[in-house]
């Protein structure tokens, strides 16, 4: 078998290592580079004191994508990672005081809201039903293939049934995901906790489209779950599964450019960064999509790199603040997944999305991990993750000056909003990340956290295609490609990337499949 048969991925994150899988899975030859001497991208872990955090994503939803992965293989999910739903979802902690809790029982979770604020029972059922209309619009014509548009979406030539025109009018292409969900919503704090939905995606709720409020209903009929192990988990299970497919693992090998032929148009192979050339039919990059042109193929096909960025405006989504808090004590209030909600969305949005700042009273989002899985903390303690979303990097961003006052800024709101009044008193254990952190240890664009801003009221919510158009045999994974940032819809990206190259028959299969693929 000649290496220049093999397909190469660039990058282990979850949509690498889903892409690796589903090529293995039907027959090809997969090799795997990684810069990083993990496997797994940002779903890393930190281990100190006798504490266990994930370092990135702690929400895992929309788990039927994960085991779309392993049913290529013909292999259950279930048999790699154990699986606890969580419900209630969250619970939220809010500037007056009060608590509600999101569960996932739409009758349940009513008869809440009309204790919490009357009168807004009705308007959330309605919500909910736009919510899963618009899911459906997009599984049908957004998820599960490659999309860079709307002229991808939607066969234009074929003419306008009367359902497409229904379709198209139900996305409110015009109309944002803040406004859409104070139509149906009008108590402030209720509408502050959906807008939330939009955070998985780390934008503003009132400049992404409104066709993201699709998302409340994928999490309300999906469950939000927990991986014993962490979200660790996941990755180990898909490194598992890739080496038992064959895909040859190289972690600690970083891709320094992209090879293309003489004319600039087809790749051809990577240079890695100790100058080792290896010949590869086609390449799915899990790398950022702006930095893999930028960085890996400009030098190569400078042509493409040019259309790539005269396509749109590649705004990278919103960056943040982790604190890894070992705790002595755990907080009995909390439930394992948390938001400690800011004053005013409006004002804290406008800080992070227009002016560039960290919100002066931003939302916490937490994580307590040793309620659902005691192993993470000491006995009695808690391993407590704590994120405050933040502009992405800016030129007078310093963080090492910067962190020591928002620190503070962060552990007033917990003991304020959050009542956790001693949570100093309980800290045993700190470490932190900082966009800056962000950007050199994960290789984002502008210390990114979900790849690139869901913005525009028209069409936010498209993002580079899978398949490259201006460079034959490239194509891209992650949340800087298509659909975009969260673990499902970048798991789904690989999937995406792999079935498209797969039907370009960009390489030629050397094994059977290892079953017949589930279709979406």
């Amino acid at each position: 078998m000649a290496t220049k048969d093999r397909i190469g991925v660039i990058g282990s994150g979850l949509g690498g290592l889903a892409a690796a899988c589903t090529l293995a899975a039907r027959g090809y030859d997969v090799v795997l580079f990684e810069k990083s001497p993990w496997l797994g991208g940002k779903a890393a872990e930190l281990h100190e004191s006798g504490f266990r955090f994930d370092m990135g994503p702690t929400i895992l939803t929309i788990p039927n994508v994960l085991r779309k992965v392993f049913s290529e293989a013909g292999q259950n999910l279930d048999d790699y990672v154990e699986l606890v739903r969580l419900d209630p979802q969250w619970r939220c902690f809010f500037t007056d005081g009060n608590v509600l809790d999101l569960v996932g029982n739409v009758d349940a979770m009513s008869q809440n809201l009309e204790a919490f604020a009357p009168g807004s029972a009705a308007g959330y059922r309605n919500f909910l039903k736009l919510s899963e209309r618009l899911n459906r619009i997009s599984d049908q014509h957004f998820f599960w293939k490659s999309i860079g548009g709307i002229k991808d979406m939607i066969d234009f030539k074929a003419g306008f049934s009367p359902q497409i025109m229904s379709d198209v009018m139900s996305m409110r292409m015009g109309h944002s995901v803040a406004g859409t969900v104070r139509k149906f919503v009008p108590d402030a704090r209720v509408a502050q906790m959906l807008d939330h939905f939009t955070q998985y995606v780390g934008s503003s709720p009132y400049g992404s489209p409104a066709v993201l409020c699709g998302i409340a209903h994928m999490q309300t009929e999906g469950g939000v779950w927990y991986p014993m192990g962490g979200i660790r988990a996941v990755p180990d299970a898909l490194v598992k599964l890739a080496e038992e497919l064959g895909v040859e693992l190289r972690p600690g090998v970083g891709i320094k450019r992209i090879l293309t032929n003489g004319a600039g148009d087809t790749v051809t192979g990577v240079e890695t960064d100790t100058g080792e050339r290896v010949p590869l039919a086609a390449i799915v990059s899990n790398a950022d999509s702006v930095r893999t042109h930028r960085e890996l193929v400009s030098s190569a096909a400078p042509r493409a790199v040019s259309r790539f960025e005269k396509r749109r405006g590649y705004e990278p989504a919103c960056s943040g603040v982790v604190l890894y808090l070992g705790l002595n004590r755990m907080y009995d209030h909390l439930l394992h997944h948390d938001f400690v909600f800011s004053r005013d969305p409006h004002e804290e949005f406008d800080f992070i999305y227009n002016k560039g700042e960290p919100a002066p009273d931003p939302t916490c989002y937490l994580a307590s991990t040793s309620r659902t899985e005691p192993a993470t903390a000491p006995p009695g303690g808690d391993a407590l993750y704590v994120l405050v979303h933040t502009p992405y990097l800016r030129p007078h961003h310093d963080w090492k000056r910067m962190l020591p006052e928002y620190r503070k800024v962060i552990i007033e709101k917990l003991k304020t909003t959050g009542q956790m009044p001693d949570i100093e008193s309980r800290i045993v254990y700190e470490s932190t990340l900082t966009p800056q952190d962000i950007h050199d240890r994960y290789r984002v664009l502008n210390g990114a956290i979900y790849g690139l801003a869901s913005h525009g009221k028209f069409f936010g919510a498209f993002k580079p295609a899978n398949r490259s158009p201006d460079l034959k045999g490239l194509y891209l994974a992650g949340g800087a490609a298509h659909p975009g940032p969260g673990m499902p819809m970048v798991l789904m990206s690989g999937w995406i990337a792999a079935d498209t190259l797969d039907q370009d028959r960009a390489a030629p299969r050397v094994k059977p499949r290892a079953t017949e693929y589930a279709t979406a």
